[in-house]
């Protein structure tokens, strides 16, 4: 908030401070000192003060920034031509004193309503450009790297793929980019998650039935390989599929043909078969739990997807990408992660993959009520991995015992090195002593 009158600066700070955070300067030059240090979302600007008027205050905005705040000016010698020269100079809106709270208020939410309907919009055509380029792939580890070109030169085949990969490395999302990529993308992308459907509903709902076929089929239904004609059926989770189900889905891949349940006509489906698992088929097959002759069936194009510890060099391109969506998605301002949090989610194993990672931000935006996130609001500490036995950490410690060994820990690998073990911790040494002084009080060992 800029003005020459202190009454009025103080005036509107104080009006304003329970839904914004505010900062005032006297005049334009101190304002752009303001706007250089740190980053603001609004200047509300008198146009006439003595030391550099608002629209010369508009001008350098536009110069020396490398950021864009929306601009708000205020006077009190309002003309047709003065407001036509902000605009055009690229202010917000344009407000004419005196005015009323209520007012200020319509002109200050309509402009922050704008300011993040600009950001949705950059935001959807970037991820637009990306999904083109990169077939909404993230990531430029060469492991990303190297599965974008197989999707490139297997897209416009038939042969039957076969995705592999742990829970939550996103194989739906690359089978869905295989589909787009490829000269089936007009055709329709069916998905059946073979876990999730009983056995004895299984049959029906991947062949369909026929009126009459059995009790409660009152109408004839489509089964997924109809729906999929001209396009791709996902099997999702292949590997829970009922043994007995297999054999059939097996003569259905080597024919190109079914019959709906109840029926006495064959059915022809033109489908491009992508299948997932996140098991080791081969040790499913010797475990006498799943086939071998249709493993070698849908083994045709193997792929792989590389769990995130992997690729842990994505991780920010990841963080910040979910950051944005979902604060677009909440009608939140634009946040940021602070280096601290960052490197906790890149000290972090994620068994969960970019599911749990992508969990993670969407709990800190929803939770945060400032414009960041910091180590404290993502919550980390509960997706350590408890049960792992390496990991030092059990189910029953408390918070502040889980610190205590993290920090030990940190300690231990940096041999000693305070300064580095804060640095990767994200906290100050000054913290850290503080901390071990209270460990050592207690009778621990300090590594180092």
């Amino acid at each position: 908030m800029v003005d020459d009158e202190r009454t009025m600066r103080d005036f509107l700070k104080s009006s304003l401070a329970d839904r914004y955070r505010v900062q005032t300067a006297a005049g334009g030059n101190e304002a752009l000192a303001l706007l250089l240090e740190h980053r603001f979302d609004l200047v509300l600007s008198d146009v006439q003060m003595p030391a550099g008027g608002g629209l010369n205050l508009l001008r350098e905005i536009g110069e020396r920034l490398d950021y864009h705040p929306s601009v708000i000016l205020m006077t009190a010698f309002a003309t047709v031509e003065q407001a036509v020269k902000a605009t055009r100079n690229g202010a917000e809106d344009y407000i004419c004193k005196p005015f009323g709270l209520d007012q200020l208020d319509h002109v200050l939410e309509r402009a922050f309503t704008v300011r993040q309907l600009h950001h949705e919009n950059k935001n959807l055509r970037a991820n637009l450009v990306d999904r083109a380029e990169n077939h909404g792939l993230l990531g430029n580890n060469p492991a990303m790297d190297q599965l974008r070109k197989k999707i490139d030169m297997i897209a416009d085949s038939r042969g039957t793929v076969l995705l592999q990969g742990e829970s939550g490395t996103g194989k739906e999302v690359v089978a869905h980019a295989i589909h787009q990529s490829g000269r089936r993308k007009d055709g329709p992308f069916i998905r059946i998650n073979c876990s999730a459907i009983p056995e004895t509903l299984l049959e029906a709902e991947l062949f369909g039935y026929e009126r009459g076929a059995f009790t409660g089929a009152v109408k004839s239904h489509q089964g997924k390989f109809e729906l999929a004609d001209g396009g791709t059926l996902l099997l999702d989770e292949i590997s829970e599929m009922p043994y007995a189900m297999q054999a059939k889905l097996l003569r259905v891949l080597q024919e190109r043909e079914f019959m709906r349940l109840g029926a006495r006509y064959v059915t022809r489906s033109d489908v491009r078969i992508i299948a997932t698992t996140n098991c080791n088929l081969r040790k499913a097959i010797k475990a006498r739990n799943f086939r071998e002759d249709l493993f070698f069936r849908l083994n045709v194009i193997p792929m792989s997807i590389v769990p995130l510890r992997e690729r842990k060099d994505d991780i920010p391109l990841l963080a910040r990408h979910f950051c944005q969506n979902f604060c677009a998605e909440n009608g939140k301002p634009l946040m940021e992660l602070t280096e601290g949090a960052m490197r906790c989610l890149m000290g972090l194993e994620w068994p969960g993959n970019v599911r749990q990672l992508q969990n993670v931000i969407e709990r800190a935006v929803i939770l945060s009520t400032s414009g960041q996130l910091d180590e404290e609001i993502l919550g980390l500490s509960d997706e350590m991995d408890a049960t792992d036995p390496s990991s030092g950490l059990s189910s029953d410690m408390t918070l502040k015992d889980m610190e205590r060994e993290l920090i030990l820990r940190k300690l231990a690998n940096t041999r000693g090195n305070r300064t580095k073990a804060a640095h990767e911790l994200g906290i100050s040494v000054r913290t850290l002593r503080n901390k071990l002084n209270r460990y050592s009080d207690m009778g621990m060992e300090i590594p180092g």
